[in-house]
């Protein structure tokens, strides 16, 4: 067992109209350090999804959800006062969503990050998109915490593989856990590895582990964070990693889970 620090949860603001998200999370680092992470290109990447941003007020922002051209989504950065405050919109701020991101420095070395997503509109579809967004923040703030507490100065390259199961949930899981060798149930602190014919490698210490979700900071195949979950029938092993092959390690680890996790579907 490694003893770790607790992962900490993002403090939301409940907004009862639904109509924004706002979360907030206290991590490592000077103003300064945490504007890197949280409104350039590299740092954005190194703890949600790859980015690009030219920095400044006006400049475009590309966010890429995966490797179709659907999938890569443009905007525009309509406020840039570093390192502070950044918004992030669609080419007119008052369409669409937008993401204010504010930075307040605390004692210690430390700095709250507060989020503003807002934007959402009335109705059941624009309800349900406010929860998953809810659910993906405190997901991807969670690893900003990583980033900025284990991995400080470094930049991460992603890998977000994930396939769509027959089954979900529990049962969903169950099927990740007894093909892939990982762990059905584990503690923070335990070391975890996949294992068995086929399965790609993957390795490290337990961080979080829920129901349906392990939280990892990994060794295998490289240094870096990694989550694995059954969220309804989405199976996802997804890893940022760190170091002068990530790059290359990032791209085989898309590959080989892409392809093991559409195996293990039927």
């Amino acid at each position: 067992m490694t003893d770790l620090p607790q992962l900490p949860e993002p403090v939301l603001d409940p907004d009862p109209q639904r109509r924004a998200i706002r979360l907030e999370i206290e991590v490592p680092g000077t103003p300064e350090e945490v504007w890197a992470a949280i409104a350039t290109g590299p740092g954005i990447s190194s703890w949600y999804v790859p980015h690009t941003v030219e920095e400044r007020t006006g400049g475009t922002a590309t966010a890429s959800f995966g490797p179709g051209p659907e999938m890569q989504i443009e905007g525009r950065v309509h406020a840039w006062e570093p390192p502070h405050r950044i918004v992030f919109g669609g080419e007119r701020l008052e369409d669409g969503l937008a993401f204010e991101w504010l930075v307040e420095a605390r004692e210690g070395g430390t700095c709250v990050v507060r989020l503003v997503n807002s934007g959402f509109g009335d109705g059941q579809p624009w309800d349900d998109q406010y929860d998953d967004m809810v659910g993906g923040w405190r997901l991807f703030l969670r690893n900003l915490w990583l980033h900025r507490t284990f991995f400080p100065g470094r930049q991460a390259v992603a890998a977000l593989p994930m396939a769509s199961w027959p089954v979900a949930g529990e049962a969903a899981w169950s099927r990740l856990a007894a093909g892939s060798g990982l762990p059905l149930r584990s503690s923070p602190g335990e070391r975890v590895a996949a294992s068995g014919a086929g399965v790609p490698p993957l390795a490290g210490t337990v961080v979080e582990a829920g129901p349906t979700t392990l939280t990892l900071l990994l060794d295998e195949p490289a240094p870096g964070t990694a989550f694995v979950a059954a969220e309804g029938q989405a199976v996802s092993v997804w890893a940022y990693l760190y170091g002068d092959q990530a790059a290359e390690q990032a791209a085989a680890h898309q590959e080989a889970w892409q392809a093991w996790l559409a195996s293990a579907a039927d």
